[in-house]
């Protein structure tokens, strides 16, 4: 099978991508490589069957014209602005980055004819819910974050074209994800400050958020577990584990692999920031239906990840150094 994988040289993107090639499908990967790396390409460039294309896509004509000529059966939607926390420093980047690439890949998937649209939406849709487990059919609160509310609107465009052009669209609505290749997170955040001052950390809101997290290598096997057994017209799926962990106890598994015992500061407030939810937990029984289980837990997911950023420095002052460009530029 043809599959377009957009967002490809990013993290999840890219573990995705060489996920389908090891399956023997072809795969066309797109990126421009504002957040993604070409490092992340390296074991999908092995395979005969994957092909890359530098694509901006805002660029409409550019994304009908890929998407034309490679003629996917299904096409992974992935590519958005991941910098949930500093959204109200750009609006302009959820809107664009967010809704309307979503349109642009949406409008260029009909006029090539592809019959399957996949989407990586987020948990975060559900703002500050009152139901725990959070379920699909929970109400939806307020809208927290300028991210979720992309997101929303990008699942929103999505259901009304597979109703108006009879498309079959998946929607896997995530908890954070975790594991190699990770590029933005507290795990992140939390290394680089202990690296600095293993003495001292800061932490924001009251360390007592409760998040639940997921590997990446889970999240890419839900995904194909979604795709592969359902043929719902939107089917629109929670992804995570059936457990959670708070930003104290995040931490405290971090302090034991690198061996400090740093005085924890913490900023005040249930919220580490504006946007931020003290409590993501989804019910993902609907999911469990289909026969997925995570492989790791989430303390595992915590430990897989921070050896990956020990083990890759490279990694870490590749980001500093973007974050720092980024900065000059504003």
């Amino acid at each position: 099978m043809k599959i377009a994988v957009t967002g490809a040289a990013g993290f999840i993107g890219s573990h995705l991508a060489e996920n389908f090639l090891r399956g023997d499908h072809e795969v066309l990967g797109l990126d421009n490589l504002s957040t993604g790396l070409e490092e992340f390409l390296a074991p999908s460039l092995k395979f005969p069957k994957f092909r890359f294309e530098k694509l901006e896509l805002l660029e409409s004509d550019q994304v009908h014209r890929v998407l034309k000529f490679f003629a996917p059966a299904l096409v992974l939607h992935l590519a958005a602005n991941a910098d949930v926390r500093r959204g109200l420093e750009h609006p302009r980047k959820d809107l664009e980055q967010g809704t309307l690439v979503t349109f642009n890949v949406l409008e260029g998937a009909r006029a090539a004819g592809v019959s399957r649209f996949g989407y990586t939406s987020t948990g975060s849709v559900y703002g500050e819910p009152q139901i725990f487990p959070t379920p699909e059919n929970c109400p939806f609160p307020v809208q927290t974050s300028l991210y979720a509310a992309s997101k929303l609107a990008g699942e929103a465009l999505i259901q009304a074209y597979c109703e108006g052009y009879k498309m079959q669209g998946c929607i896997f609505r995530f908890v954070s994800i975790l594991g190699e290749r990770y590029t933005h997170g507290h795990v992140l955040d939390f290394i680089r400050k202990l690296k600095i001052n293993p003495k001292q950390i800061e932490v924001l809101g009251n360390g007592k958020q409760r998040k639940a997290y997921l590997d990446v290598s889970d999240c890419v096997a839900a995904i194909q577990t979604i795709l592969s057994k359902t043929s719902e017209r939107v089917a629109i799926y929670n992804v995570g584990p059936d457990e959670y962990l708070n930003v104290d106890q995040s931490l405290d598994v971090l302090c034991k692999i690198m061996r400090v015992s740093p005085r924890r500061a913490y900023s005040g407030g249930e919220r580490g920031w504006i946007g931020d939810s003290p409590f993501i937990f989804l019910d993902c029984q609907k999911l469990r239906g289909l026969g997925w289980r995570p492989r790791l837990s989430i303390v595992e997911s915590v430990e897989r990840t921070a050896r990956f950023l020990l083990a890759n420095e490279w990694l870490v002052k590749l980001i500093e150094a973007r974050e720092t460009e980024a900065r000059d530029k504003t």
